[in-house]
């Protein structure tokens, strides 16, 4: 089999079919580069589950995942994962990895010889395997399906229900498009992307009674159409949660990424009625990276998207409560009581608030640029653009991490990418093990001391005009994609007035609200505020939007985690 074509369609096997009046069948996938040994792992499977699941097999990593692809787009289940470590190409942790992004829930099982145990034991932190599996397993009734055995009864006590799929018909080059789509992207929920002017957007179009202006035109699972919906909107008819579900806690998280998962992880642990607010999807920016490779825990690097999902699932199990597309608007402090007033006028209430709403990318200024937004100029890792720069010359504004990240994770399809940095070098900046990285690439390119000044195009990008800023010499190249990540713009604008923030507008806390020694202005108590306490007592902060914080992903959670004893001291005293 060929990594091209998808598994489901090389291998047909017509006892696997579903009925056409009975949902899908969940599946079990093994992949092995051996035919014969990947028709002998099918066969055993098919002989004892063969009734109950659809058993799928593949002879390549890029193949399996294919087939995954294609189940995930049906909107079918994947219960178990079987995979040979030892896999030209792409081996089977890597595989496993990989396809932990489409199926989290699914068990993970890694086909091993014994020389190859070590690495089958490595595996457990790095794709959080369920089980290693010696070859030979025969006879496969004392050593195949007692694993199997366990792990399907693993994988139904966890599973969620089937979820059928959202339809999205859009314009490539709709700003709007690009958003619900990155939107639906980052939330984890399943959907189906249709152009405006294929056959089956028109139909869609045509059934919901709208027209190509009328896009995004997104049709719910249940066959409800939205026009252009708005985010709250679209999350509440796809199933996310968007109110909170009382009116007092005692801990409001405002920001889902890595610090407020973090803090709601620990608190809902401890016991804390604990909710978090999210304005559009947990992350933040670091759930929007291509690959941390610096956390710890991690040799072989993790997904943004890994790492977000994973800690999004642990603090849900643990009892937090988890409201997105909820923008909070304003704090208010009312005795004992913290108030978070949300945009739609709902206040929620809390013995304690937690300030972890991160930052934003700042925004490229000249002309065209704001025009072009969306329609091949994008802010961060546009998670749903990737595909489309196959093949094509992008160009990247930041040299930061984030937009290392990026450019690694780009030039596996991109035809070339080209950095465009402000500074003389990427070392102020970027982390060293990135900057070797994309030393070493021949794909990526770095232009130090360039800023782009400006974007030209009538309905999308079409070309940017660069500027030298050592000589003012300006040069105009060709490209459709534009990927920014520049500086750090908190958002905390609708704190103003409340708690203090430095002239950047940044959240001061702890010692960096002390003058000589001294309590701020106003401060109410007898003792200093705690290390991450605001200049309102009960008010904390963690991660990006607390001033001269470390900015790496691996503090912000050791902030969330911190900021959550602190609310236990403050709570001990009221």
């Amino acid at each position: 089999m060929t990594s091209s074509t998808p598994a489901l369609t090389t291998h047909p096997d017509r006892t696997d079919a579903a009925p056409e009046d009975t949902a899908p069948r969940p599946a079990l996938l093994s992949v092995d580069d051996d035919p014969a040994v990947s028709r002998a792992v099918a066969r055993d499977l098919r002989r004892r589950y063969g009734a109950g699941y659809r058993i799928v097999r593949a002879e390549s990593g890029d193949a399996a995942l294919e087939a995954l692809r294609e189940l995930k787009l049906r909107g079918e289940q994947v219960a178990v994962l079987l995979a040979d470590h030892r896999m030209p190409g792409m081996t089977g942790i890597e595989f496993l990895e990989q396809a932990m992004d489409l199926f989290p829930q699914a068990r993970r099982v890694l086909l091993t010889a014994y020389a190859d145990t070590e690495a089958a034991i490595d595996a457990v932190n790095v794709v959080d395997l369920d089980h290693y599996l010696l070859k030979p397993w025969a006879p496969p009734e004392e050593k195949l399906y007692p694993v199997i055995d366990a792990q399907l009864d693993a994988w139904a006590a966890s599973a969620p229900p089937p979820v059928p799929q959202a339809k999205v018909v859009g314009h490539r080059w709709s700003a709007r498009s690009s958003e619900v789509r990155e939107f639906l992207a980052r939330n984890q929920v399943s959907y189906r992307w249709f152009s405006s002017d294929s056959p089956e957007g028109r139909r869609l179009l045509e059934a919901a009674g709208a027209d190509e202006s009328a896009v995004p035109l997104v049709v719910t699972p249940e066959g409800e159409p939205l026009q252009a919906p708005d985010d709250a909107t679209l999350a509440a008819r796809v199933g996310l949660a968007t109110s909170p579900a009382t009116d007092f806690y005692d801990l409001v998280v405002v920001g889902g990424g890595p610090a407020g998962l973090s803090a709601a992880l620990y608190g809902a642990s401890e016991g804390l009625r604990t909710a978090l607010i999210e304005r559009v999807a947990t992350g933040g920016q670091a759930g929007q990276s291509s690959r941390i490779e610096n956390y710890l825990g991690f040799p072989d690097g993790v997904s943004g998207a890994q790492l977000t999902e994973r800690a999004r699932r642990q603090a849900l199990r643990f009892g937090a409560e988890i409201v997105l597309a909820a923008d909070v608007v304003s704090l208010e402090v009312n005795g004992a009581a913290r108030h978070v007033r949300l945009g739609d006028g709902n206040v929620v209430g809390a013995h304690t608030v937690l300030l972890a709403n991160g930052v934003s990318y700042r925004e490229l200024d000249g002309p065209g640029l704001a025009a072009l937004t969306g329609r091949g100029v994008y802010y961060g890792s546009a998670l749903t653009e990737a595909p489309a720069c196959t093949d094509q010359e992008v160009y990247i504004v930041g040299g930061a991490n984030s937009a290392g990240q990026s450019a690694m994770h780009l030039s596996r399809t991109a035809r070339s990418v080209t950095l465009v940095v402000r500074g003389e070098g990427l070392s102020a900046s970027m982390s060293h093990y990135l900057i070797e990285q994309i030393a070493a690439n021949p794909k990526v390119h770095v232009r130090t001391c360039c800023e782009v000044v400006e974007a030209i195009g009538d309905d999308h990008l079409e070309r940017l005009v660069l500027r030298d800023s050592t000589t003012g010499e300006k040069e105009e190249v060709p490209t459709s994609h534009l990927f920014v990540f520049i500086g750090a713009v908190p958002r905390t604008e609708w704190l103003d007035g409340t708690v203090a923030r430095d002239t950047r507008g940044f959240v001061l806390a702890g010692p960096d609200l002390l003058d000589e020694g001294r309590p701020p202005s106003g401060w109410p108590l007898d003792r200093p505020p705690y290390h991450l306490e605001t200049s309102r007592p009960g008010v904390f902060v963690a991660g990006d939007a607390r001033a001269e914080s470390a900015k790496r992903v691996a503090s912000a959670v050791g902030e969330g985690a911190m900021a959550v004893m602190l609310v236990h001291r403050y709570l001990e005293q009221l």
